[in-house]
């Protein structure tokens, strides 16, 4: 198989043995040498398809890597298997500024598209943190959500047109600029999302939108969760459609963001319990700054807010949103990192994180909770500090964790996806009849099981 892989894209292209050594599962992981078959380096598309027809041929195993910036263990391979990288598929093809639409591969990383569209005075809306690494065949694979969904939706909502290799080594084009599309079924939205067990994504048409000409951001502080969501509603209607992120930060994370090590400081006091983390988009710097202003002013009068600061400089901007996107200081203040990504109703928000970090300190092996999220889209992150590696320690914070979820109607994951670490928690958030319905898709499209084997479901 190894000799047919040589000859259909060239040597260079397939690493084995010592070539491994400096290649990895993830970029928090990045001293621990890779463990797999082989590492196969595509160059284009019809490559990729070349490769998957020999390995569907030998029913071949293969997990696919991208930026390697997940959270659910979706890269994490076995020895028996071999990683199909898509690093070298990393060309923007094309910019169309009138029909505000970007073409690329899917190894470009997500910022150097952003940085394009800028440059064409557009503006390409998703954001996280790990803009930097994650490359934009695994953000729409995972359809990952960030900072600004309440405006400009998840991925899927920024997808028009994708190509896409199935697991015979069959390419599926379906590249197409336009927004209204009723012919039939919406196949791209089958691997939105799929995490790659579908197929694997090569190429996406993104849609753009015109780049803002202002941008406004403050930090507010509150004492009650009841008045952070009535505050939610008054800034949104007040800005009339201008609200582009509304981030909820809680105290000891706050906190923990603000003080040393970390080199930000912190905009405000470190003795309240909730702190929201605003953003508008808009057309005029003064005016919308003066808007923004005035409904801070006009909260604070109300006794809605406690206190606020508005970022006055592009500098104050970048320090509100270094504080926000830099979870790396929560990660490196761990013994080790738990992370969860989950999304319930807004109005449960308030109780439901009270109650989990009251809970999960009290488990022995357990050192602090860290909520924080986007609570204008339901989304709550916890990162909980735990004392080690122990699965049993690590099945109890997760039971304690999931487990209020299925009865109020919240989901495992709201953006991170299921991979394997949270496959044995599906059923919380999917039916039986919803989960058989995905094995038989799974089937349909790969019936020997190679692409990504064994995350999200395992097939019967």
């Amino acid at each position: 198989m190894i000799d047919e892989l040589i000859k259909a894209i060239g040597s260079p292209s397939v690493l084995v043995g010592d070539a491994l050594k400096d290649r990895y599962v993830h970029i928090w992981s990045m001293s621990d040498s890779l463990s797999a078959k082989a590492v196969i380096i595509p160059k284009n598309t019809e490559e990729l398809s070349a490769i998957l027809k020999i390995c569907h041929r030998y029913s071949q195993k293969v997990v696919v890597h991208g930026g390697k910036t997940n959270l659910v263990g979706s890269t994490e391979c076995k020895e028996s298997e071999m990683v199909i990288s898509l690093e070298k598929l990393n060309q923007i093809e094309e910019i169309d500024v009138n029909s505000r639409t970007m073409t690329v591969q899917s190894g470009v990383i997500l910022e150097h598209i952003q940085n394009h569209a800028k440059e064409h005075d557009l503006l390409f809306p998703l954001n996280f943190g790990a803009k930097g690494s994650a490359q934009i065949g695994g953000v729409i694979s995972t359809n990952a959500g960030g900072l600004r969904v309440i405006r400009f939706g998840m991925t899927r909502q920024l997808v028009l047109g994708l190509e896409v290799v199935l697991a015979d080594g069959t390419i599926i084009n379906s590249m197409k600029k336009i927004i209204k599309d009723n012919s039939g079924y919406d196949l791209k939205q089958l691997f939105i999302g799929a995490e790659g067990t579908l197929g694997v994504i090569t190429k996406a048409t993104l849609k753009l939108v015109e780049a803002p000409k202002s941008r406004n951001s403050a930090f507010i502080a509150f004492n009650e969760y009841e008045k952070v969501m009535a505050f939610m509603k008054f800034m949104d209607r007040g800005l009339a459609g201008l609200m582009s992120g509304f981030e909820l930060i809680w105290g000891p994370t706050y906190n923990t963001m603000t003080s040393p090590p970390s080199s930000s400081k912190p905009p405000l006091d470190q003795h309240y319990k909730y702190y929201v983390l605003i953003e508008s988009l808009g057309s005029d710097q003064n005016k919308d700054k003066e808007q923004m202003q005035s409904l801070l002013e006009s909260a604070l009068e109300n006794e809605m807010i406690l206190d606020a600061v508005m970022a006055n400089s592009v500098s104050d901007l970048n320090w509100f949103w270094t504080i926000r996107e830099d979870v790396h200081v929560i990660k490196t203040s761990c013994d080790y990192d738990h992370h969860f990504d989950v999304s319930l109703p807004i109005p449960l928000i308030g109780n439901y994180v009270d109650d989990i970090c009251q809970k999960v300190v009290q488990i022995d092996g357990v050192n602090a909770c860290y909520p924080f999220g986007h609570i204008a889209d339901g989304n709550i992150h916890f990162i909980i500090d735990r004392i080690n590696e122990d699965p049993v320690l690590i099945q109890e914070i997760n039971k304690l964790v999931y487990r209020p979820l299925k009865e109020i109607g919240g989901s495992v994951s709201a953006e991170h996806g299921i991979g394997v670490h949270k496959k044995a928690y599906l059923p919380i958030s999917r039916s039986p009849e919803e989960i058989t319905l995905m094995k038989l898709l799974k089937k349909s499209l790969d019936p020997k099981g190679i692409l990504n084997s064994g995350k999200i479901i395992d097939l019967d």
